[in-house]
């Protein structure tokens, strides 16, 4: 029973990687909640109002996903529940949520980060692999799937939200330790577009799990 969890910002290919990986693997893939998510839209034109219900929202599909992951073998998450508490507590730091919300949010997650052993057969992921990006890398690939309120042009705001963000995650990355890990550089290898160096992340990737499994 293998489980993996990728984790990165914004446009780092966290999706597209978990496809690769799950074709590679013969498993089943779990998938962020974006596109069938009513509550993503309106956090993007009001913020301070949605924040909390955003992020609750996403909490509640991120538990439901790893719970149902863990149940099964060798599953795969493109985003998961160890990396949810940097993205509420960005949004808090420029304003958007309350010190009460924040104070129901923490409290909530760490009533589920106890009960989430007890509701699976193992307490940890066996691989989180990071995607990292450059902003440069973030901006454009934002830009190139084309989801109109994630765009600049539609709030100039963005700019600095996605900057914080992703130098958040490098902060994160070193702090992780919840399962062994790894990272990719997603600027050198283009996963994404380029064949060659798709299978040098799966085969990445496939090296470190071997090394797990001799530990």
């Amino acid at each position: 029973m293998t489980l993996l969890v990728l984790a990165g910002t914004i446009g780092a290919g966290k999706t597209s990687l978990t496809k690769f990986l799950a074709d590679h693997l013969g498993t089943e893939a779990f998938y962020e909640s974006v596109d069938d998510n009513e509550v993503l839209p309106l956090f993007y034109k009001d913020p301070k109002k949605y924040a909390f219900l955003l992020q609750i929202y996403f909490l509640n599909k991120r538990f439901d996903s790893i719970k149902q992951a863990y149940a099964d073998d060798n599953n795969i998450l493109d985003r998961s529940i160890f990396e949810d508490s940097l993205l509420f507590h960005l949004n808090a730091d420029l304003g958007r949520a309350t010190d009460t919300e924040v104070q129901v949010y923490d409290s909530l997650l760490d009533n589920m980060m106890q009960e989430l052993p007890y509701a699976a057969h193992k307490k940890r992921p066996d691989l989180l692999v990071h995607v990292r990006v450059s902003f440069e890398t973030m901006l454009s690939r934002i830009q190139k799937r084309g989801r109109s309120y994630e765009q600049l042009d539609y709030d100039p705001t963005l700019y600095d939200y996605y900057k914080e963000l992703n130098k958040r995650y490098d902060a994160w990355y070193d702090d992780y330790d919840e399962s062994p890990k790894m990272q990719i550089d997603g600027d050198q290898l283009d996963f994404v577009e380029n064949e060659t160096d798709r299978k040098k992340v799966i085969n990445m990737i496939d090296e470190r799990l071997k090394t797990l499994e001799s530990d």
